[in-house]
């Protein structure tokens, strides 16, 4: 599956410049993110700094940018509804994008906002479906970018049509290689070792990342360890991103004390990152490092209380410190701003097994194998249980 890895560094710094232009115009903010990340490893890296720009800002100038600059000022403050209505009659590739992607975000917020823990089911989602029906058609009149495309794979995958999603976003990763999100919506959808080598992938540097990501996920650890180290000697050796990718692999190999290093020297250089730090936190609980899991909760906490990874750090050091009922308040926290949380699922069936509530225990770990095909690795990163 695996050629050598080859690459000319300058090509993928400007790479890099041009896809997080791209990326933060549609508001595509995870993918903005991750991509920095990489560019900021590549900081020594000199380029003509002309020639990048006039690329950048030249190429999405359109008649409709009045319009868009409108509707994104209305996306970055969160008013999904309002951009996609000012942006409803527009054809242009990247405002149509923000047109489309306003409103899945509108769906995913009032879905958030819910009463119950439980998420909704999607095949009843009509707003879901009307989106999927408006990227289906656009999808056959091939109106669709490499961005759009993504989206229509993210709905998919939503409603369950696992097959077509697979196709659509393996298409939307040879248009668009660089929107790292395109590649993160096929991991689950790749079960086993012969799919990966199965899918046709793009012949781009982007690749390497994706596979070295499926191969720690698939629990092939040698693999993915030797691609990961091999990118970091190709420029990213201090990638927060590479580095945890690294930690994680340790882990898998039951290496606890090596991956808690990693994670100390990923915080002593980013003191303010909260990626990963959920498995990090999973690592001071199997060792009951109990001062550490709270200077890590506290710290975690003094950077965002409302994070993901945040609540289920709090959980796992009430957890730690015999408070279930916390614990359990704490992962259901997680639980209410996004119900596929695969580890914060996992951790809560602990809580209820540890709290002799079976009913509650049984229910969340069925909730975490519908989130994804890899709950037994997610069980086995605090407990260190053999993955058979």
């Amino acid at each position: 599956m695996e050629e050598t890895m080859k690459f000319d560094i300058k090509e993928v710094k400007a790479d890099l410049l041009r896809a997080i232009n791209e990326c933060s115009q549609r508001g595509l903010l995870h993918t903005t993110k991750w991509l920095a990340e990489l560019s900021y490893s590549l900081k020594d890296v000199k380029l003509n700094v002309h020639d990048i720009t006039a690329d950048m800002y030249t190429s999405d100038v359109c008649e409709e940018e009045d319009t868009y600059i409108l509707a994104k000022s209305y996306f970055d403050s969160k008013e999904y509804d309002r951009a996609a209505y000012f942006t409803e009659d527009c054809k242009t590739s990247k405002v149509r994008f923000l047109h489309l992607y306003s409103r899945y975000l509108s769906g995913e917020t009032k879905k958030i906002y819910d009463t119950t823990v439980t998420s909704p089911d999607p095949l009843k989602n009509n707003s879901l479906k009307l989106l999927c029906s408006d990227l289906r058609k656009d999808h056959l009149a091939d109106k669709l970018d490499g961005f759009g495309l993504y989206l229509f794979g993210v709905t998919l995958k939503k409603l369950e049509l696992g097959r077509e999603a697979m196709d659509v976003l393996v298409e939307a990763t040879h248009k668009q290689p660089m929107h790292w999100d395109s590649w993160l919506e096929l991991t689950s959808l790749v079960t086993d070792k012969e799919k990966l080598e199965n899918l046709c992938l793009p012949n781009h540097w982007m690749k390497h990342f994706f596979v070295a990501h499926m191969y720690l996920d698939l629990q092939l650890i040698d693999e993915g360890s030797a691609l990961f180290c091999e990118l970091q000697s190709m420029g990213f050796e201090k990638n927060g991103y590479v580095r945890a990718q690294i930690a994680i692999a340790v882990h898998y190999r039951r290496d606890v004390d090596n991956a808690i290093e990693t994670f100390k020297r990923i915080i002593k250089e980013d003191p303010y990152c909260l990626d990963n730090m959920d498995t990090y936190s999973n690592l001071l609980y199997v060792k009951e490092m109990r001062v550490e899991l709270a200077n890590l909760a506290h710290r975690a906490t003094e950077i965002d209380k409302y994070r993901l990874e945040t609540c289920c750090i709090v959980g796992n050091y009430y957890s730690l410190r015999g408070d279930h009922q916390k614990a359990v308040m704490y992962f259901h926290r997680a639980l209410k701003m996004n119900p596929q949380y695969l580890s914060a699922w996992t951790l809560l069936g602990h809580e209820f097994m540890e709290m002799k509530n079976t009913n509650g225990a049984i229910h969340s770990y069925r909730q975490a194998i519908g989130c994804t095909k890899n709950w037994a690795n997610t069980i086995a990163r605090r407990q260190l249980i053999p993955i058979l």
